[in-house]
């Protein structure tokens, strides 16, 4: 009997708590309209095949893995990761994967792998859906990281997400910005590690007032009713990162003469950045050579 399922996983931007959302701070978790399906069917030939498609339909990683153990045939850095993950999942579920019938399992994403909205964490969220485990617990086991990017996964809507040591609290939160219209993000087309900026982030000696002060901006930000103030916070929020990482503002560093805020979203220097303006501010960035400009209300749900 052929059994077919489909798991879902949204994409994510953090906008308030990059980096101290791993020592306690409260954060801004914001879910995409984009993100990363899994279909799992079994099928006569032994073994999991794994096949991996970008926004386009285009294959861009195939490989087989052993049912028991999980071996791959490629044993590629990929395919490693991926052997580690359900690797984890069998532990948090012993019964997963167990009645050793073949399974053509296939992945979609719906924005570019480059774009950093969470290629990882959506196939990690899938997984664990999939094993029917807890997805923050295969996180950690896996990959490690803050779980905001599991709570953007799981979530329809805007989340605020704090994490203290292996316990977590979601939030789901309503913007009612009437200023969204003047806010978008621009993709800075170059893919941040995240791994090496949380340890990078990590040799910084954190004070307990600035997991405070930012924790008190995130709140505050939810509550704004004019983009000035909107645009104040993000201000005091990106100086407040910058002073605990010592490393200058994305604006500092690219876009001085921008005449209004700019916002990292994550790792500083790659993926995402939140503007905010018109026409006449994202004409800015495209004159600099930055063409992938979405508008906030087409990209976050």
């Amino acid at each position: 009997m052929i059994l077919k399922k489909t798991f879902y996983s949204n994409g994510k931007l953090l906008l308030t708590g990059e980096y101290v959302v791993l020592d306690g701070a409260m954060s801004l978790a914001l879910p995409t309209k984009y993100g990363q399906s899994l279909q799992v069917e079994t099928v006569p030939t032994k073994g999991i095949h794994w096949q991996s498609f970008d926004e386009n339909g285009i294959l861009w990683y195939e490989d087989t893995f052993e049912t028991s153990t999980f071996e791959s045939v490629l044993k590629n850095k990929l395919s490693n990761t991926i052997t580690n993950i359900l690797e984890e999942a069998r532990k948090l579920n012993p019964s997963f994967l167990t009645n050793k019938e073949g399974i053509i399992v296939k992945n979609n994403l719906t924005f570019p792998r480059n774009w950093g909205l969470g290629s990882s964490s959506t196939l990690i969220n899938n997984i664990a859906q999939w094993a029917q485990v807890d997805a923050f617990k295969l996180l950690w086991n896996s990959f490690g990281g803050s779980g905001f990017d599991i709570a953007a996964a799981q979530n329809d809507s805007p989340v605020f997400y704090k994490k203290n040591n292996n316990t977590y609290a979601v939030q789901q939160v309503t913007l009612s910005w009437d200023f969204k219209d003047e806010l978008f993000f621009v993709h800075l087309n170059q893919k941040q590690d995240s791994k090496e900026g949380i340890n990078l982030y990590r040799k910084k000696s954190i004070d307990l007032k600035s997991i405070e002060k930012i924790t008190d901006l995130t709140r505050k930000l939810l509550l704004c009713y004019t983009l000035s103030d909107f645009e104040k916070i993000l201000q005091s929020h990106e100086n407040c990162i910058s002073d605990i990482l010592n490393t200058p503002t994305v604006k500092e560093n690219l876009f001085k003469d921008f005449p209004r805020v700019i916002k990292s979203l994550g790792a500083w220097g790659g993926d995402f950045i939140l503007a905010t303006g018109g026409i006449e501010e994202q004409e800015y960035f495209r004159k600099k050579g930055y063409q992938t400009i979405i508008p906030f209300k087409e990209m976050i749900l």
